[in-house]
């Protein structure tokens, strides 16, 4: 929480990504569409209520009256980058260790799954998570270029070429 009981954008973010790490992931998310700036300006209505940007993230969202809802201290790059590696790393999964990335995807169960271009210096990846169960954690299978992976861990090489990557889900790793 900042002044007067508003949002506090750091805070509240690290609260979302407690809630993936707890395997709480409806949580997790919930929190983060209410942190989601875009979310706070979807209407005309709400976008002059909000007062900033809506593309960018704010430092707060005022809790006092009269400016409930307002947003203040936009361009907050310390909030933005945790926004970022919440949704990269904590909601995708995509984690890079080395010349390696991991894939731990945590989303909600409403996701049929997603979509990611991902590029490892002139390499890209097109990376394709399927959710067939409908569940929030867990991966059943990773292949890369048609080859099954004996892990999660996808190993990453710099050759020029185009590579895609499908990660099937699987309720074995439901939480």
């Amino acid at each position: 929480m900042r002044e007067n009981g508003g949002q506090y954008t750091h805070a509240a973010l690290w609260s979302a990504w407690a809630f993936l790490e707890l395997g709480r992931i409806e949580e997790g998310y919930e929190l983060f569409q209410l942190l989601n700036p875009i979310l706070r300006a979807d209407s005309s209505e709400k976008a002059v209520h909000y007062r900033v940007e809506p593309y960018v993230v704010a430092a707060d969202v005022y809790g006092s009256p009269p400016y409930v809802g307002q947003g203040g201290w936009t361009w907050y790059t310390g909030s933005s980058s945790w926004m970022y590696r919440l949704g990269l790393e904590g909601f995708l999964g995509l984690k890079k260790r080395g010349n390696w990335l991991e894939m731990d995807p945590r989303i909600p169960r409403s996701w049929p799954g997603f979509k990611v271009d991902y590029c490892f210096g002139a390499a890209p990846y097109l990376i394709i998570v399927k959710n067939p169960d409908g569940i929030n954690r867990g991966i059943r299978q990773v292949t890369r270029d048609g080859n099954p992976l004996p892990n999660d861990f996808i190993p990453l090489v710099d050759d020029g070429k185009q590579h895609e990557v499908i990660v099937i889900m699987d309720s074995a790793g439901s939480t």
